[in-house]
Parts: C-alpha cells; structure tokens; sequence
C-alpha cells in the first residue's frame, strides 16, 4: 500500500511546492508595483507569501533568480504591444499612430509597475539589467516606425528623435498625469511632433 500511494504523495508535494513557487512570485510581483524593487526585501516578500525566508531561497537562490521569475510571470500577464502588427500597415503615419495608441493603452494599465522600475533602475543593477529587453523593444519599435519615411542625415536624426520621445512611457506619463490629456490626445500630439519633425512630409 505504501509503494503504491509514492508517486501521489509525491506528485502532491510537488504540486504543493508549485503552488508556493508561484505564491511567492506573485507576491514579490505585487511588491514591486506597489513599493517598488528597491524597497522589495526578501523578508517582505516572505512575509506577503506567507513563508519562511528560507523558503524563498530555497526556490529562488539569488536575487537574480527571483527577479527573473518575477519579470517573467509579469509579463506573461501584460504583454507588450506586438510590433509585427505595426510592420504590416504600409502608411508611416498610421502606422505609428496605431502604435501609440497601442503602447499608451499598455502604459496606462502598466502604470505603476512602469513608474516603479524605472525609477530603481539608476540604483538597482538587477533592475537595469532587468529592463534590458524593454529597452530592446523600444529600440526595434523606433526602427519599425521609421519604416517608408525617406529622410536621411541631419532630418532623419530629428524624426528618430521625435520617433523615440513618443515611445518613451516618460513622454505618456507627462502629457497625460501632468498636462492633462487623454491617451488619445496625447498619442495624436505626437504624431503631430513626428510630423513636423519629417520635413520632407511637409513639402
């Protein structure tokens, strides 16, 4: 009867380990959008998950590991806008203005956890490193954007620029919290920017 009850208790030990896995990132999720990683200690997350601190290490051995976990499961839950569909519309300008819209809708939902992150990331290494792919997505998004628009030298710098500002969740953040507009007001004042910036669309 023992041999045959092994694989279930064992089966039902790692379903238990799972669940407190999971527990403890959602845990260390909820602190970083709400005090933010800098302020996220080990002890915090424990308490919030309702564990031993040695049991957060012993699933997550480092901060490194924990962070992952955590930066993965986030997410997997709030996807960043999928560029591929901004690449499939011919026009530059309604291609980027899809875009904005797009993206100013995730930063809205995304808000807190945005602020938070890029806040720590000038004091929290594991943060910067963290950010790593959304920098990279910003990145591909601008040149994405830039598609279809024939400007070179001195004018193609400016609508990188002008490109690159609207991206940027600072640019959201200020336009919306602290000038007031919606996000569809703000997402139409920087196409208005980008197009000022490409003179060649204003000959």
């Amino acid at each position: 009867m023992s041999d045959q009850r092994r694989p279930y208790r064992m089966r039902r030990r790692a379903e238990l380990e799972q669940r407190t896995r999971q527990r403890i990132t959602e845990s260390t999720v909820e602190l970083h959008g709400t005090v933010g990683p800098a302020r996220t200690s080990i002890s915090a997350v424990a308490e919030r998950a309702g564990v031993r601190r040695s049991t957060v290490y012993r699933h997550f051995p480092d901060e490194a590991a924990l962070f992952a976990a955590c930066t993965s499961h986030w997410m997997a839950a709030n996807p960043l806008p999928d560029i591929g569909r901004w690449a499939a519309i011919d026009d530059p300008d309604e291609r980027l203005r899809r875009a904005l819209q797009e993206l100013y809708a995730h930063y809205r939902r995304t808000e807190r956890m945005m602020e938070n992150v890029l806040r720590d990331e000038a004091t929290v290494s594991i943060v910067k490193r963290m950010l790593g792919g959304y920098r990279d997505y910003i990145t591909a998004a601008r040149g994405t954007l830039m598609g279809g628009r024939r400007v070179r030298g001195r004018e193609r710098r400016r609508v990188l620029a002008a490109i690159g500002h609207a991206l940027a969740f600072a640019t959201w953040r200020s336009l919306v919290r602290e000038q007031g507009l919606d996000d569809s007001q703000a997402s139409e004042l920087m196409c208005r920017l980008v197009l000022a910036a490409d003179c060649r669309a204003n000959r």
